[in-house]
Formats: C-alpha cells, structure tokens, sequence
C-alpha cells in the first residue's frame, strides 16, 4: 500500500518545523552572545578609562568644583546612608582645600521630593558658605548630573565623590565628556552592596551607549551659571 497523501503532508510539515526551530535558536543563541559580549566591552571599557581616576583625597589636584552626585532621600527628609557618606566625604574634600565650590545635583523633578535641598540643607549645617554650594536640580540621572556640570556651570576639571560601586560610571562619564575628573570612593561598606554593584553594571552599558554611540542630551539644559560665580543663585 503507498503512503498516505495526509500523513506525507504531516511529516513534512514537523521537519519544517523542526527546521524552523533550529534556526531561531540559532537566532537567539547568537543574539543571546553578542548581549553578553557587549555587556562585557562596555563594562570593561568604563573600568579601563576610569581606573586611574580613582584616587585618595591626599593626592587629589586642585579642581574647579567638588561635584556630590544625589541619591535616595527618606519621606520624612532623613538622609539615606549612602547619600550622607557621599556628603561626609564631600565635605572632607572640600575642607581639605582641593575646590573651593560644591556642585549637589540630583532630583527634584518632583513638588514633593527634593535630594539637592535636603543636600544644600546638610552642607550649610555643616558650616559651608551658602555662596560656595550649587544647586543642580535637574541631576535626573548620572549622565545628566555630569553633562549639566559641563554647559551649565562650566566646570572644566572636578572631582566627584560616590561609592565603588558607582564612582567608575561616573567618572569614565565625566572624562569621555571632557571633564578633567578625579574620583574619590565615599568609604562606608553597606550590606546591599553586592545588589548594587550588579546593577551598575548594567547601568554601564547605559552609560557606554549615552556617551560612544548615541550622544545623548540631557533631559534639561539652560543658561549657563559659571561655577566661578556665586552659588546663591541657583537656591531655593
């Protein structure tokens, strides 16, 4: 007896299938290795143009702005661990004398949320001229802290305080951008430190694309307000 016309018909079509499959594992597999293997370029990139930016307070050059990237502040206007180190430290540069202004920038996109007053209110507490500390209000993110550093208060050379886990970003951004930069690790180890770590690292290729492929502006620009100038300008 022959084959039946149906049964031929359904054969074929699971080795069509069959055939199908295969080639969008393929697909993806491939897919799937190049994702890994531009993560790995654009975190190793970041780290390779950072890591001799990295230094101690004691061997920082003089800069033109302390710059004090923003971070999560609690409803009830209490600092968050990470954002007090980063202010101590800050504080520590400056009084040491390597700059004689300080940039807070973080977000304030909100009535109800506000990290740059929280930071401006910690700093006068402090004992820090109302004069010597900038506002940035629209510090929505790093690459946005960083970019409006350079056009609106035209910082040439900085030195930005943020964890380890953190600090590379930010300073391969400021560098790429022009900004002569100097990082300084803000010291406190935290018990998240490892979830952070992880999620900067995707933040990387973030950063890797604003920068080397898609010049990214930031969300909001403005007139320039010279850091040479007085910083009361820029308060509440």
């Amino acid at each position: 007896m022959g084959t039946h016309p149906y049964k031929l018909f359904d054969v074929n079509l699971v080795s069509l299938d069959n055939v199908a499959m295969k080639r969008l594992l393929k697909w993806l597999l491939a897919l799937a290795g190049f994702a890994i293997l531009f993560y790995a370029s654009a975190n190793l990139w970041v780290w390779l143009v950072s890591r001799n930016s990295i230094i101690k307070i004691s061997d920082a050059k003089p800069a033109d702005a302390v710059i004090i990237l923003g971070a999560y502040v609690r409803p009830d206007g209490a600092l968050s661990w990470i954002l007090k180190d980063r202010l101590d430290t800050g504080l520590e540069v400056y009084n040491s004398g390597k700059a004689e202004k300080i940039i807070v920038t973080g977000d304030h996109g909100q009535k109800d949320y506000n990290e740059v007053q929280a930071m401006k209110d910690y700093l006068l507490n402090h004992e820090v001229p109302a004069e010597d500390i900038f506002m940035d209000h629209a510090g929505f993110d790093t690459y946005d802290s960083i970019y409006r550093a350079r056009d609106i208060f035209q910082v040439k050379s900085a030195i930005i305080i943020s964890q380890n886990f953190h600090l590379p970003r930010a300073v391969y951004i400021s560098k790429r951008l022009g900004i002569e930069t100097q990082g300084v690790q803000a010291e406190l180890f935290y018990p998240w430190w490892y979830a952070n770590t992880i999620r900067d690292s995707i933040a990387r290729v973030k950063a890797y694309l604003d920068v080397e492929i898609l010049k990214s502006k930031p969300r909001f620009l403005g007139e320039a307000i010279p850091i040479t100038g007085d910083g009361r300008v820029t308060q509440d």
